[in-house]
């Protein structure tokens, strides 16, 4: 520790707030998203990092620095999230609610009806910080919606520990002492926590990689989408879906798989006569779109965002949030429609 940081360290322990900030700033975004992965909501991840923050200012005269400032930080947050998942009453599903059109029967009912879509802005000094050597995931993969998707299904000890373990790099003996474990029940519940992960996700592997992103190949996919959708082309969209096309939207539990089923509820919204007017962004490292739905006085009123999960130059999955997440991507209620 230098001269400098000794001394931030030391007013910071005698409760000076502006230099318990300037310690723990660094950290602030990826603490955060540590918290999304493991809540797999945004309203909850921020309030899990601000417990965090506050229990880290509160106990800072007693951090003796037998642990480096950052794996301190992710202990007290990684625990703050246990609770959470613990006790927290999630989301609960909401009915089908889009008036004149009635969808398909659905492929399956999804479990993770609180998933919440993560802007790339605040993903921007996160996924870039280096892991540890026993990382085992991509940093862009490990913010993907499937990643997190799937992290939601496993018990809470189990997510902490494949995250702190495969996503941070973290060695055993550091997640065992945050966790109050033992190496062997940490490498225990990584091993199930693998188990778990392969089965649930176990076709990503055998998928083409989707195309790099603002890539002339995404951008080519991307804009073939928004012509298509924004048209009511079902033809022009569904020649863009993968056979094994998944679609889900939350907080409503409804999940389609198969590229018949997709297409027939996408023909159903077409048929109804909605038309939208769609505002690219980027979410969880994917492309995304802010929906808006087209009215007769020349106003479109924000309905929702769309995430595109791509496989080579096809659309592998579309998951679709409610409009209350606008906000979070910089994006207005209602435009002027095109």
């Amino acid at each position: 520790m230098g001269e400098a940081t000794a001394e931030v360290m030391s007013k910071a322990r005698a409760g000076d707030g502006d230099a318990f900030r300037e310690l723990t700033e660094p950290y602030r975004r990826e603490l955060q998203v540590h918290c999304y992965r493991m809540l797999g909501s945004i309203q909850d991840a921020e309030d899990a990092l601000q417990d965090t923050l506050l229990a880290a200012w509160r106990g800072f005269a007693g951090f003796q620095g037998r642990a480096s400032l950052r794996t301190w930080l992710y202990r007290i947050a990684t625990n703050r999230c246990l609770n959470a998942r613990r006790s927290a009453g999630r989301r609960p599903a909401k009915e089908w609610d889009v008036p004149h059109v009635e969808p398909p029967e659905p492929t399956r009912l999804g479990e993770v009806v609180w998933l919440e879509p993560c802007p790339d802005a605040l993903l921007e000094g996160a996924i870039g910080v280096p892991p540890g050597p026993e990382a085992r995931y991509e940093q862009t993969e490990a913010v993907s919606l499937a990643f997190v998707t799937a992290l939601q299904i496993l018990p809470p000890r189990q997510v902490a520990v494949l995250i702190l373990r495969d996503v941070l790099g973290f060695h055993a003996d550091e997640v065992a002492d945050m966790l109050d474990s033992s190496v062997e029940s940490v490498k225990s519940a990584l091993k199930r926590a693998r188990t778990t992960l392969k089965h649930r996700r176990p076709t990503t592997g055998d998928r083409e990689p989707p195309p790099a992103s603002g890539s002339p190949s995404e951008d080519a996919i991307v804009a073939a989408f928004l012509r298509a959708w924004e048209s009511a082309d079902l033809d022009a969209l569904v020649a863009l879906l993968t056979d094994d096309v998944f679609m889900s939207m939350p907080p409503m539990p409804f999940e389609y798989e198969g590229r018949d089923v997709v297409a027939r509820f996408c023909a159903g919204i077409f048929r109804a006569g909605r038309r939208f007017d769609l505002v690219p962004t980027r979410a969880n490292g994917q492309p995304a779109f802010g929906a808006y739905l087209r009215a007769s006085h020349g106003v479109s009123h924000g309905i929702g965002l769309y995430v595109l999960t791509l496989s080579g130059d096809r659309i592998c999955a579309l998951t679709r949030f409610e409009n209350n997440v606008l906000p979070l991507f910089g994006l207005p209620r209602s435009l002027l429609s095109r």
